[in-house]
């Protein structure tokens, strides 16, 4: 099994709004790219923790049972101390190690190129 080490402080932070805007230049966006993010982390532990879980799974009860529920409780704690997803999100973006674009804004700097190129071919002919 291998374990990822995580260096997220576990407690809230109060943080300066203006350290999440730099990059997008948008809180909104910002938030929306936080929210995603949070998501897919939410989402990865699960299936992780279930994949875990159902190793315990057994077709018939046993006396081993109680040792299998220690087992159980034992990997449901560990994953019940581990950061909130949030916090991972708001950490990784803020050192810049999210990946994100936004198509809205590709397809309007676009537009504005090929207007600019227009612009420059008719100022030409």
């Amino acid at each position: 099994m291998e374990e990822k080490k995580k260096k997220v402080v576990n407690t809230t932070i109060t943080r300066n709004t203006a350290d999440f805007s730099n990059q997008t230049e948008n809180i909104y966006e910002t938030v929306a790219i936080l929210t995603k993010r949070a998501n897919q982390i939410a989402l990865e532990e699960k299936r992780e923790l279930h994949n875990k879980i159902d190793d315990f799974k057994t077709s018939n009860d046993t006396m081993d049972e109680m040792y299998e529920n220690r087992e159980q409780i034992e990997i449901v704690r560990r994953y019940e101390l581990q950061p909130k997803p949030t916090l991972e999100a708001t950490e990784e973006f803020l050192e810049g190690k999210i990946y994100y674009r936004n198509p809205a804004k590709e397809s309007a700097e676009e537009k504005q190129r090929e207007a600019l190129d227009e612009e420059i071919k008719s100022m030409e002919a």
